[in-house]
This record gives structure tokens, C-alpha cells and sequence, in this order.
């Protein structure tokens, strides 16, 4: 019963454009909204690999700070004594 009047729909031609046009909004739609999740999930990307600049950044300076420290207390007193610290 239903397949028949599915089918009598689908023989107008007025009925088959408007699936066309229905086919080709759904389309454009479903594009849309994949275009949509891949800018997010773009977003995403660059906001972690910014938070990750910023820890290699601060990792760095940390490394180059102890790399600049005294060895020693001896040093440590003659860096104090020579002011260059």
C-alpha cells in the first residue's frame, strides 16, 4: 500500500524534481555541517599546539636558567662577590 503511493508520487515529474532539489539541499547540508566539525576540529589543533609552544617556552627557559646557575657554593660566593648575579 505504502510503496505504491511512494511509487505514484515518484512518477509525477513535479514530485521527481522536487526529490532532486530535496536530494541536492541534503547534499549541500550534510557539506556544510562537515565543513562546520573539521573547522572545529581545527580550532582545536592550533589552541593545543599553541598550549604546547607555550610549555616547550617555559621548559626552555627553565633548562637555560639551570644551564646559567653556579656549580657551587664557591662560585655562587664569587658570582655574589663580582656582582654578576
Amino acid at each position: 500500500m505504502i510503496a505504491a503511493l511512494l511509487t505514484r508520487l515518484a512518477a509525477s515529474p513535479w514530485m521527481r524534481s522536487a526529490l532532486r532539489y530535496g536530494a541536492i539541499v541534503l547534499a549541500v547540508l550534510l557539506f556544510l555541517l562537515s565543513l562546520r566539525r573539521s573547522g572545529e576540529r581545527a580550532g582545536r589543533l592550533a589552541e593545543r599546539l599553541e598550549t604546547m609552544e607555550k610549555t616547550d617556552d617555559a621548559q626552555r627557559r627553565m633548562l637555560e636558567a639551570a644551564a646559567r646557575r653556579p656549580r657551587s657554593r664557591d662560585d655562587l660566593a664569587e658570582r655574589l662577590r663580582d656582582g654578576r648575579f
